[in-house]
């Protein structure tokens, strides 16, 4: 049975809107902890280096306007999450993740949703009836950076489907395609079917990619596939992993790829197959 995608009727506006709702949902409570005097620090010195650029480059008052009306847009299109997870994340993720010695970690981007539905440890993610792209087993092990596997380790999952959409931010999908959770089992081990993921383009209809537009940039990202791996007593890891040959590993809008992160799947018959186990620091 073949399925209708949406693509037409997605937008940079209600994909943006409906990240920004999730974040002052999810997230936003937590600026409200941040000291005084970090606050001041951090905005002096983003300011610093911005009055640093004006005078290096000898800004005009036609491109302040320029920036002034394009940031103005930014927030008009709901598009800061979109903007700060695509472009700043990454910087932030590198000194969140620079003294784990277990697995690698990269950016959430902006379209993590919580509470999943649960799905054991050999897991079929939702999916419409006659879901477009490769079918992928994923599977793995979650253990400790001395190998002892952990127990009941939990896996949350997500990712676009093969025209580069998620569930919750373009229309036309239903609420959890593509996405679960997954308890490994006493082992550590863990199966997930889901379809392999497209690559795709961030929205360019709103202000970021007018940005995008003007600096002459490509809005594209490799497929990839979103993850958070967590166990009591250990740091949980978000990452993402990406599959080899993609034309944009190398130069992902997003700047999120790492060589750790690349798969090696194998064809089998009827789809792919492929293995990566995750380590887990103690907290």
């Amino acid at each position: 049975m073949s399925i209708d995608h949406a693509p037409e009727t997605a937008t940079a506006a209600a994909s943006g809107a409906n990240a920004t709702a999730r974040f002052a949902t999810d997230k936003s409570a937590a600026a409200a902890a941040t000291p005084p005097e970090r606050v001041s620090l951090l905005a002096r010195e983003v300011l610093a280096a911005v009055h640093k650029a004006v005078h290096d480059h000898k800004v005009t008052y036609d491109e302040y306007n320029a920036l002034k009306s394009w940031l103005i847009n930014v927030g008009q299109d709901g598009e800061w999450p979109l903007f700060l997870d695509v472009w700043v994340e990454h910087a932030v993720e590198e000194v969140a993740g620079e003294t784990r010695d277990g697995s690698k970690g990269t950016i959430e981007g902006p379209y993590y949703v919580p509470a999943a539905p649960e799905l054991g440890h050999d897991a079929v993610l939702p999916m419409r009836d006659g879901e477009h792209g490769t079918p992928l087993l994923f599977q793995g092990q979650v253990t400790d950076v001395a190998g002892q596997p952990l127990l009941g380790a939990v896996l949350e999952i997500w990712h676009a489907d093969d025209d580069g959409f998620y569930s919750q931010f373009a229309p036309g999908i239903p609420e959890w395609n593509l996405r679960g959770t997954v308890t490994a089992d006493e082992n550590g081990h863990f199966q997930i079917r889901t379809m392999q993921p497209a690559p795709y383009q961030i929205p360019t209809d709103g202000a970021c990619g007018k940005l995008i537009s003007a600096a002459g940039w490509h809005p594209w990202r490799p497929a990839h596939l979103h993850l958070k791996v967590a166990a009591p007593g250990y740091q949980q890891i978000t990452t993402q992993l990406y599959f080899p040959g993609d034309k944009y590993n190398d130069n992902d809008v997003a700047d999120a790829v790492k060589p750790e992160l690349i798969l090696d799947p194998h064809d089998v018959d009827g789809g792919r197959e492929v293995t990566y186990d995750f380590v887990l620091d103690k907290v």
